[in-house]
């Protein structure tokens, strides 16, 4: 994928990508940032246009990356060639000390960064600290032989390229903002080993005055360590006894339900020991019909299956369709296959501009309203609008629209991931 000239070097060039013919640019959250912040900054809606063509088209060359600067060879429809650069702010080394020390802090900011992730918590942190990691309304400065003041297509196509490398490494953005990845494992190292060389040097303490440490009996000592985490959940009781149970009582639901309390137990336990003491895990009440999905994921025996798709007022068909949501999108998922709702005022006018910048004119499809959904003509295809502005796939399987897959923010990425063909 890129190419490095040593391990600190501050330069990584990243051959060109295929053409992405029906895909989105961004798939992760700081993906679709970056995007965000060019398609808010240019004043041109239909550079930007002409830009995905391109980057689609597969028409940006290899990109190189430094610090405050992108560059690539972009080829226009006439085949005629541009060089494209868009210049972000390099971070100060006064911000990236704060950056540092605030990440060896956080060790599972590090450990998320070494997976190629760029958790939500981590970028929240770094502007606490004044260090704005992703770029911002204005930020994406752009400069293109071809003369253009403002956003021309060659530097968009050059950033929804880049949009597809950032999903694959955030490193990149890093990079950009001035710290090559080695230099930076580095210094974070260097930071982590400091304390402990210190503290090996350190002088033993004095004891204290028995009077002054009555005084200040107060002071609780330090909280023991984070116990360690376990492998498994834990083996809920079994209800296996020659007792009989009382009236009313149903064994194999009791064992359902202890198995899955010590399930969600153990995922408690895995957020809080991930995100330590500062982050507590936000408590969520769920309405019954939610919560009943929420107990099906785990296939239980058909009895409790029954008894579930009853309690919530569904047949036990619709109880698997809403499971099958879920397991896509949690209880927002739920909610677009069971509502239908009508799509008005400002919302509506957003959902109009997402459907006419998704597809060229050429390859829009034909898409029939109702409500909420947009169902794609002669094709199996559907996408439903989701309270939160993302979109959702479905497709028509045996006569009814099923779940396809999870959200996108565009409804072109969600319409091609519901893999349509013609009409069931």
């Amino acid at each position: 994928m890129s190419r490095y000239d040593g391990d600190q070097d501050l330069e990584r060039t990243f051959a060109a990508l295929p053409p992405a013919h029906g895909k989105g640019f961004a798939q992760t959250w700081w993906g679709q940032a970056w995007l965000k912040a060019l398609e808010d900054t240019a004043l041109d809606s239909a550079q930007l246009k002409a830009g995905r063509r391109l980057a689609r088209a597969g028409a940006v060359g290899a990109v190189s990356v430094r610090p405050g600067r992108i560059t690539a060879v972009v080829q226009d429809r006439d085949r005629t060639h541009h060089r494209a650069d868009v210049l972000l702010e390099e971070l100060s080394g006064e911000q990236w000390d704060r950056f540092l020390d605030m990440a060896v802090e956080r060790a599972g900011h590090v450990a998320a960064l070494l997976d190629r992730d760029m958790p939500p918590h981590l970028v929240e942190d770094a502007a606490d600290t004044g260090v704005d990691l992703l770029p911002g309304l204005g930020d994406l400065e752009p400069e293109c032989d071809c003369g253009a003041w403002d956003h021309c297509a060659h530097t968009a196509a050059l950033c929804y390229q880049v949009a597809r490398l950032l999903d694959q490494d955030p490193f990149v953005l890093l990079l950009m903002r001035g710290r090559a990845e080695r230099a930076l494992l580095d210094a974070l190292q260097a930071r982590s080993t400091a304390p402990a060389e210190a503290a090996e040097t350190a002088p033993e303490p004095e004891g204290v005055d028995a009077a002054e440490a009555f005084a200040a009996g107060d002071i609780l000592p330090p909280l023991p360590d984070l116990p360690e985490l376990p492998a498994e959940p834990g083996e809920p009781p079994s209800l296996d006894t020659e007792t009989p149970p009382p009236p009313g009582t149903d064994p194999a639901s009791l064992e359902y339900l202890a198995a899955r309390t010590a399930t969600e137990a153990h995922h408690l336990l895995v957020d809080v020991l991930r995100a330590g003491p500062q982050d507590p895990v936000p408590d969520v009440e769920l309405p019954l019909a939610q919560d009943a999905v929420r107990l099906a994921l785990g296939a239980p025996v058909p009895t409790v299956a029954e008894r579930l798709a009853d309690g919530s007022g569904r047949t036990g068909e619709q109880l698997a369709l809403a499971v099958r949501a879920w397991e896509f999108g949690g209880a927002a998922g739920t909610a677009v296959l069971e509502e239908e709702w009508a799509v008005d005022g400002e919302t509506l006018v957003r959902a109009r501009a997402a459907l006419e910048a998704a597809w060229e004119e050429e390859e829009r499809p034909q898409l029939r309203a109702k409500g909420n959904r947009w169902t794609a003509v002669g094709t199996s295809g559907q996408v439903r609008l989701g309270r939160d502005g993302r979109w959702w796939p479905y497709r028509k399987e045996r006569g009814r629209w099923v779940p396809a897959g999870g959200p996108a923010q565009d409804p072109a990425t969600a319409l091609a991931s519901a893999e349509t063909g013609p009409e069931a």
